[in-house]
């Protein structure tokens, strides 16, 4: 295992240019990496302290860090759609992740959002993921194996579909990014343990009321949450502050549900809901 704060071999380094441009490559013994502007012996990065600046042989300069992991998920190879940074800090804060829960994922794409399940739940937990796509599982397996240097001991994949799955035992979270969700809450209800809870990534209006309507149909669960977030950045220099023109704006929503206990019914919404809220939609 590397070092804190220090290169070593085998790790990946992340180097930043004046410009704010950024390159990235695995340290490996008496290997160079060249640029237009001279090159860097590997040798010379083992054992310098992460924030160094380094420079090429023509005088190119850089600042040396290991990879975030924001940084390593907005680069690594892609078979589908990733759940962005900012998506992912929100799951695992909303479904509460912590240190020993049981997951249970549907939906891995490239492994982007199985990394943070899994760093949020730590080795005294486990996180078992579901995909139905072969060629989705392989590159999620290839990125998630080379963000932890190898295959992590609490993951296990499953090829195939979530509702064609047994389980044996229940679940802490049911986190699900799929195409419909809906048609996996009677499934979430018997694997998620009284207080557990459900949390599933959509992008669009559609899938959200479809789901939001299949948690209150169900009667296992608490009404539905949902959220979206918009991060913008903003620029600084001087006294001139001000938005940034570009912004991580929708990317998608997260909807989620705890379920309650065995045998008890759900208490019902005491608000009204506005006029025209389930026209062409049948009621009983």
């Amino acid at each position: 295992m590397s070092t804190p704060g220090y290169f070593e071999a085998g790790d990946r380094i992340q180097l930043t240019d004046s410009k704010g441009k950024l390159y990235s490559f695995t340290i490996t013994p008496d290997k160079e990496w060249h640029t237009h502007k001279g090159w860097i012996v590997h040798n010379d990065l083992i054992g310098m302290p992460e924030g160094s600046v380094i420079e090429t042989t023509a005088g190119l300069k850089f600042t040396a860090f290991k990879p975030l992991l924001s940084d390593y998920v907005l680069s690594m190879p892609r078979g589908a759609t990733i759940v962005y940074p900012k998506d992912s800090a929100l799951i695992v804060g909303f479904a509460d992740i912590y240190p020993g829960a049981r997951v249970l994922e549907a939906g891995v794409g490239s492994g982007a959002l199985t990394i943070s399940l899994l760093r949020a739940a730590g080795p005294t937990g486990f996180v078992h993921s579901l995909e139905r796509r072969s060629d989705f599982a392989e590159n999620a397996t290839s990125n998630v194996t080379n963000y932890f240097g190898g295959l992590p001991s609490n993951w296990t994949l499953a090829v195939g579909s979530l509702q064609d799955q047994v389980f044996e035992g229940s679940f802490d979270r049911v986190i699900l990014d799929m195409l419909a969700p809906w048609e996996c809450v009677a499934l979430a209800a018997e694997v998620l343990r009284p207080g557990g809870v459900f949390l599933a990534y959509v992008a669009t209006t559609t899938q959200l009321s479809a789901t939001a309507e299949a948690l209150k149909d169900d009667g296992h669960f608490t009404e539905p949450e949902s959220s979206e977030s918009l991060v913008r950045g903003w620029h600084h220099e001087g006294l001139a502050v001000r938005p940034q023109h570009r912004m991580i704006g929708h990317t998608g929503f997260l909807i989620q549900s705890r379920r309650m206990a065995p045998g008890v019914e759900v208490l019902a919404r005491r608000r009204r809901p506005s006029k025209g809220s389930y026209d062409g939609i049948a009621q009983e």
